[in-house]
């Protein structure tokens, strides 16, 4: 199941859950999930969509006036906590191997701009957003991927999938004043882009497979309503009902 958004400077964005055929085990994840900066020499590609897409701030200590910063801590949990091999975590996500530069991790320096000045920080595996090679290397841009593994995060993810605008409006008004039409407008934002994506029907949320609502009764006894003129085609040929099809 997918759904597409639109951030408020008009760029779309879409979440996307996948339920895999095939279990994946914790010794698969590091093949498939990486939270690590790649070998420049190794794969030059790779390393350069990593440091230019896939790095969170830095905010912190290194840049306090940080959008995700909320009362001296970063609301996205980062910088994460530096582990030598991926490991299971308490939250339905695990924690992904993020090595240390003593242990053979990658750095980079990354200018910051703070109090209208330029820094250059140290940017280690800390700061990386977990994503997948294949599709780093696929779409050239940022593609952020998690793998859940537990109920709770399951349900989040839906909830976060099919989630709707987080813009509120509040005010004291006459409370005989109900123009519903202008409260929806205050309460929405709907960029360029979204409308225009709007107005050419193009897809913003799917589910495969469709789930399908299945009338459930017992044998033989489902609801027939009778009248005048069916009641003995009914009786010969009893209509059949969601469940019956799908047995």
């Amino acid at each position: 199941m997918y759904s597409v958004e639109w951030q408020k400077r008009g760029l779309p964005h879409a979440h996307i859950l996948l339920w895999m055929f095939d279990k994946i085990r914790p010794d698969h994840i590091d093949s498939i999930i990486s939270a690590e900066i790649p070998d420049k020499q190794t794969d030059p590609e790779l390393h350069s969509i990593v440091t230019t897409s896939m790095i969170h701030g830095p905010c912190g200590v290194h840049n306090p006036e940080s959008v995700c910063m909320k009362n001296g801590n970063c609301t996205k949990r980062f910088p994460r906590p530096l582990t030598a091999e991926t490991i299971s975590g308490n939250d339905g996500y695990p924690l992904y191997r993020r090595r240390s530069p003593d242990d053979n991790g990658k750095w980079i320096e990354l200018m910051v701009k703070r109090n209208e000045t330029n820094v250059t920080v140290i940017v280690d595996n800390r700061w990386i957003v977990p994503y997948c090679p294949l599709l780093s290397k696929t779409f050239s841009t940022h593609c952020n991927v998690e793998y859940c593994n537990s109920i709770k995060s399951i349900k989040y993810v839906c909830k976060y999938v099919n989630k709707g605008s987080d813009m509120a409006v509040f005010g004291i008004a006459d409370p005989n004043a109900n123009d519903e039409v202008t409260k929806f407008q205050l309460g929405r934002y709907v960029s360029c882009n979204e409308a225009i994506w709007r107005l050419f029907s193009l897809p913003i949320h799917e589910r495969y497979p469709t789930v399908v609502h299945l009338s459930v009764h017992l044998e033989n006894g489902q609801r027939v309503y009778f009248t005048d003129t069916n009641a003995a085609q009914r009786a010969e040929r009893p209509p059949a009902t969601t469940i019956d099809d799908w047995t």
